[in-house]
């Protein structure tokens, strides 16, 4: 006779769905920019500078143009050689500062070598600084808020939002360091009250911390790299990771920091790649932009 499996034996953890979440938050910013189109008779406007032929830059550029305009709001694009100079790019920056029509500059990461990132993203207005990259919002961050937040750790907050009731108290482990995701998720989570820990690449024993962790965000850019039995049982577990690898047949496909199925038993809700962090990203740029626009135009802060 077989032994029914046990509970534990069976668990499974809450797949927390991205791509349903940030569509939500897309339909509340587009009933948003709806009203202040009818109030205003005007909409937000999202300027995008790409420079050069990335392939994967244009991608993303194409599919934040077309969420821009779903939502209801104004997508600008502005398409530089890949031979453009630093100057050319600041010049371009410092034209959509002016723009009143413009609420949000967002120049595509990565950028050619003769061209210093560092420099263009602070010359772009921090009001309209809508990746919230800049020294300004980053230090708003840090201390009072009030600034624009990065986008991907914004979304692993609404996505957390959802499946936590209170963060206050708990220990979250992030793992990863970048100014664009690890840095200033940690910041969040310590305003959310967390205990927070921050792990990268010269951490000691980075199992044993992960066993603490109450909600661990993976952003390290090294696939499956988390193991379950790193995982403590009823974790959150927020995947930031896109990692590209081959699928055998000449194919590819896209896999987390975490090791996804050995996770599933451990933990108490996970997000999946792809379909977890990736799409609120874009969500939130959206959002970021209603924010500015809210902020720039003297119609307030908008509640989204």
């Amino acid at each position: 006779m077989t032994e029914a499996p046990t509970k534990e034996a069976t668990r499974q953890a809450t797949r927390i769905d991205g791509k349903a979440e940030a569509e939500r938050l897309r339909l509340r910013i587009g009933g948003e920019a709806a009203r202040l189109l009818a109030l205003h008779g005007a909409a937000p406007g999202l300027a995008v500078v790409l420079v050069g032929e990335d392939p994967a830059s244009q991608v993303y550029v194409r599919n934040k143009g077309i969420a821009t305009r779903a939502a209801g709001l104004v997508s600008v694009e502005h398409r530089l050689p890949v031979s453009a100079s630093q100057a050319d790019v600041l010049a371009l920056v410092a034209t959509l500062n002016a723009d009143p029509a413009i609420d949000g500059i967002l120049v595509q990461l990565p950028l050619p070598q003769q061209i210093s990132a560092k420099a263009v993203i602070e010359a772009i207005d921090p009001a309209k600084d809508v990746d919230g990259f800049h020294p300004v919002n980053t230090g708003r961050l840090w201390t009072d808020g009030g600034g624009l937040v990065p986008c991907t750790p914004q979304g692993c907050m609404l996505l957390l939002a959802g499946v936590r009731e209170r963060l206050a108290g708990l220990n979250a482990l992030v793992v990863g360091r970048s100014s664009i995701v690890g840095k200033p998720m940690a910041a969040l989570l310590l305003a959310a009250d967390c205990t927070v820990t921050v792990a990268h690449s010269r951490s000691r024993d980075l199992p044993a911390l992960a066993r603490q962790a109450d909600i661990l965000v993976a952003a390290v850019g090294r696939p499956a790299m988390i193991r379950g039995d790193w995982i403590r049982p009823g974790a959150t577990v927020i995947d930031v990771g896109v990692n590209r690898i081959d699928a055998g047949q000449g194919k590819t496909r896209l896999v987390g920091d975490v090791a996804y199925d050995e996770a599933v038993p451990v933990a108490g809700a996970i997000t999946p790649v792809p379909g977890g962090v990736g799409p609120m990203t874009i969500a939130c740029l959206l959002r970021n932009t209603m924010i500015a626009a809210g902020r720039r135009r003297g119609w307030g802060e908008l509640d989204l």
